[in-house]
């Protein structure tokens, strides 16, 4: 079963983010309170905790919402799924539905996990999704693949 590691937050675009213990999802806006959250296309960014793994086998001290990820899964190789692909998060019959919209970005100049790292994991294996229905999350909902 794939699951919620993690749930970060962050009000200043280009930071670490913190961990907090659930998060509102707002329909075409993203994550109550982040600051990449907007009527945009990459509303909320989601990273598999394999990913993080990898980084620390390279000598990394990172933990989830250090590569600025709102929502850290395990379970699922995000990076591998189409663009369009529907995630669904929560108990059945009351799932938040995100849609993929982006595999990967290109990591701006000055990134501070850039700067800390060496290197980011971001443009290569995080994902950006829109959320099409929104609620709470928390930390251990299940998250499954839809269509």
């Amino acid at each position: 079963m794939a699951k919620v590691i993690a749930i970060s937050i962050s009000e200043r675009k280009g930071q670490k983010k913190h961990n907090i213990p659930e998060a509102k999802l707002i329909p075409d806006f993203g994550m109550e309170g982040d600051a990449h959250a907007g009527k945009w296309h990459r509303q909320i960014s989601l990273l598999g905790i394999q990913s993080i793994d990898l980084m620390r086998a390279k000598g990394a001290d990172v933990n989830p919402g250090d590569f600025a990820e709102n929502i850290t899964i395990e379970g699922i190789v995000l990076y591998e799924l189409p663009v369009g692909t529907k995630l669904y998060i929560g108990e059945t019959g009351q799932e938040i539905e995100l849609e993929v919209t982006q595999i990967g970005k290109e990591c701006h100049s000055g990134c501070e996990i850039q700067q800390q790292v060496g290197s980011c994991i971001m443009p290569t294996q995080g994902i950006f999704a829109k959320v099409i229905v929104g609620g709470t999350i928390k930390v251990n909902d299940e998250v499954r693949v839809g269509e």
